[in-house]
């Protein structure tokens, strides 16, 4: 498709004919729910990865109206007006552009798509047609191909990273949140619920159109819209809360004109996430968090760790989480892909494969990072900077995990070891102990404590700490408990004291053990 073709029209949010085609959708069950028991889950988590064989299937012969809307939104495939116009105020729609009449039939210009709310919400997310999901942008339903947007602007719907992002963002509430690199404006729907004022940016103006679709279609409030890069649109102002799922791939430039907005942020390397990092805490209020997915370079002769620990400005802590590794064949591979070009030719994919692999040579960059990034502006002297590697599966949504991770480094900072000593503690109620070892053996080999939410943290203790970790309920003190310790084990108790808090903190830091307050409540 040519690059220098017009953006295909978008369509217009009228606020009383958005609210009737809310209504029309939420009477068909076009939403999340209604999808499932539609389709069934093996349909639904195919439409989810973008194949649509299995949902034409399932609406095949069907003529209701959850079936004509899912033809025409999210398969795309043109309807006839009369089957349309029972299932939507049609009239409406064409008048706003939602669809386009062809003679007889009519199709959807956007992508609508449901998505259910973290407290029950039907929500819809607009998109380009052909890019609700993850893979290769502007692959889609069997009609998406018609109307579709110049490809360098495309806007897509929600995926992964999307949803990830979503279910990390702390949801205490705040005044002012901003959502950096809107795109079709999932993350602003979500801000909205606990935010009194939220702000949205995109360097692409046709994401800020679409974003205004979403929210106004799902019936949130009108958010502030603005267009440009990183922070140039809000200028010095400050929010409680940043959160970002930037264009972060990692790829050699691409040609004038070619560049796709919603995955390149037309800079070098990582070099947009570092400095999306590094300028956040001039745009955050005291106690603000930031919070991003990104890309980072693994680079030849550095710890990756110390290189993206280096990326945290003064006063702030972070908890920096790489979730996955991809060597840069496996990388570029993945992108090229997304982008098509392995159907523009043999020669072509092989020329723009080796200009990849130029790349990262020239940067010295062995392989890529994918994770989470998270601030919070603490003004603390000695900042808390955590870097870890953690591939294994978590429990969504972990934003309440997030705020205990900094409230714990809150108090470990504050709480020296004879302080830590004199704190009462219970183990978190979702962790268990297993003992493992050779069956029918007196002792086991070693004691694991795994917790069952959030992080799905384990860790080794020994004796003492799986002695430790049991009888935390709260009634004694860590040094009470120790002293009780010794005594039955036979050791010095001021030894043992010397030298258990070590793996006291651990178990802290890790979520193992809650420090009791004076109210008898533990941290969360």
């Amino acid at each position: 498709m040519s690059t220098h073709q017009p953006s295909f029209r978008l369509p217009t949010a009228d606020p009383e004919r958005t609210a009737r085609l809310r209504e029309a959708l939420s009477a068909a069950s076009f939403t999340a729910d209604g999808l499932l028991d539609l389709f069934g889950p093996s349909a639904y988590t195919a439409l989810a990865r973008g194949e649509t064989v299995p949902a034409l299937r399932a609406t095949r012969g069907g003529s209701g109206p959850l079936e004509t809307l899912v033809r025409l939104f999210l398969l795309q495939c043109p309807v006839a007006y009369g089957r349309a116009a029972a299932a939507l105020p049609a009239e409406d729609c064409l008048a706003d552009g939602w669809l386009v009449r062809e003679g007889d039939e009519v199709r959807a210009s956007v992508d609508v798509r449901p998505y259910g709310g973290p407290e029950g919400q039907d929500w819809w997310i607009v998109s380009d047609l052909g890019c609700a999901v993850g893979g290769a942008a502007g692959i889609g339903g069997p009609g998406g191909a018609r109307g579709r947007a110049d490809r360098s602007r495309l806007v897509l719907g929600v995926g992964g990273a999307s949803t990830t992002l979503a279910g990390l963002t702390v949801p205490a509430p705040v005044d002012r949140v901003l959502d950096l690199g809107t795109g079709s404006g999932i993350q602003a729907l979500h801000a909205g619920r606990h935010a009194s004022r939220v702000t949205a940016t995109d360097r692409n103006p046709r994401a800020l159109a679409i974003a205004r679709l979403t929210l106004a279609l799902s019936g949130a409030p009108e958010p502030d819209l603005r267009e440009g890069s990183l922070f140039e649109p809000v200028r010095d102002e400050t929010y409680d809360l940043i959160v970002s799922n930037p264009p972060f791939v990692i790829s050699p430039r691409s040609p004038e004109g070619s560049e796709l907005v919603y995955r390149e942020g037309g800079m070098s390397g990582d070099d947009l996430c570092r400095t999306l990092v590094q300028r956040s805490a001039g745009h955050l209020a005291d106690g603000g968090w930031c919070q991003l997915l990104a890309n980072w370079q693994h680079v030849e002769g550095e710890d990756w760790r110390d290189r993206l620990a280096s990326w945290i400005p003064p006063g702030c802590d972070a908890w920096i989480v790489q979730r996955e590794v991809q060597d840069v064949t496996q990388y570029a591979e993945l992108w090229l892909r997304d982008a098509g070009e392995h159907l523009a030719g043999p020669e072509a994919y092989a020329a723009r494969y080796d200009a990849w692999l130029d790349e990262f040579e020239a940067r010295r960059t062995t392989a890529v990072g994918f994770g989470w990034i998270t601030l919070r502006k603490s003004g603390a002297d000695r900042p808390s900077v955590t870097v870890e590697e953690w591939p294994h599966p978590v429990e969504q949504p972990l934003g309440a995990e997030v705020m205990a991770h900094f409230d714990r480094q809150d108090f470990l900072r504050t709480h020296d070891d004879a302080a830590l000593l004199t704190t009462h503690f219970r183990l978190a109620d979702e962790v268990v102990q297993e003992q493992v070892g050779p069956p029918g053996a007196e002792d086991p080999e070693h004691v694991v404590l795994r917790q069952h939410r959030g992080m799905r943290r384990a860790t080794k203790v020994d004796t003492v700490g799986a002695g430790f970790a049991g009888v935390c309920d709260g009634t004694l003190s860590a040094g009470r408990i120790l002293d009780a310790i010794a005594q039955l084990l036979g050791e010095d108790p001021v030894v043992l004291r010397d030298r258990t808090p070590e793996s006291i903190r651990l178990l802290v830091e890790q979520g193992f053990l809650r420090p009791v307050g004076d109210d008898g409540i533990g941290m969360s």
